[in-house]
């Protein structure tokens, strides 16, 4: 029996302990009014990938759990990318119509541009498994590229930590989160002989959040002294375009 119900509680955590990790960042970008220190890019890998996670499971039916912590992530994500809009940063492309990606990718200035790019990938997707859905070697490659996908979530906060020289804004309880729930998870493929990309993928993410904890130690936390410096340049810019 202690079998049993250990797997009914790994399966438990696995469906609803990683969507729970963003709820403290959440809860911080709203009492600040100011996504600074989140990369908004994380919500576009998670989204992304869990939508395409949810189409590969028609393909591969693997645990349930983890298609219901699809279901929820995409749900949790789909808040959070509100809230960052909501409150971005000011120094943000968006606010100055500058981005140096392609049609501005996740750099839209309204939440309703970000969801029409999701519709549009669900129906590319749709599209693409009812053409495609009964070949092995689609279902495979829609499995490896979402799980693939998902496994690059901690590398833009890798990049925007670096070009910080801080994390700051970046909330301590979701590194946490990321390390300890990517280490259960690392354990919980193997144990339970999920598919292959499953595995591989998880190994890499948890090799990246390893790299972030090494940031924290170097970096810290505090404001980045350059972003302060960018604020007085901005405030100044707003003020003589206002006389």
């Amino acid at each position: 029996m202690a079998p049993h119900w250990f797997s009914a509680l790994a399966s438990i955590g696995m469906a609803i302990g990683p969507p729970l990790v963003y709820v403290d960042q959440t809860t911080s970008i709203i009492k600040k009014k100011d996504s600074t220190g989140f990369s908004r890019d994380v919500c576009a890998v998670l989204l992304l990938a869990n939508i395409t996670r949810c189409f590969f499971w028609l393909g591969e039916r693997f645990e349930l759990a983890l298609l219901v912590q699809s279901l929820l992530m995409v749900l949790c994500q789909l808040a959070l990318l509100y809230i960052c809009v909501l409150y971005r940063p000011r120094l943000s492309p968006e606010n100055f119509g500058v981005s140096s990606r392609p049609l501005g990718f996740w750099q839209w200035t309204t939440y309703s541009q970000h969801i029409e790019f999701l519709a549009g990938y669900i129906v590319l997707l749709t599209i693409l498994v009812l053409i495609f859905g009964r070949s092995d070697v689609f279902v495979w490659l829609l499995g490896f590229f979402s799980l693939g996908l998902e496994s690059t979530l901690p590398l833009p906060q890798f990049i925007s930590n670096y070009n910080q020289k801080s994390l700051y804004g970046f909330r301590m309880s979701t590194l946490i989160g990321w390390v300890g729930g990517d280490s259960f998870k690392t354990v919980y493929f193997f144990a339970k002989g999920s598919p292959l990309q499953f595995k591989i993928c998880a190994i890499f993410q948890l090799s990246v959040d390893i790299a972030i904890v090494v940031q924290r130690l170097i970096y810290g936390n505090a404001p980045p002294p350059a972003a302060l410096t960018e604020e007085d340049e901005l405030e100044q810019a707003l003020a003589l375009a206002e006389e």
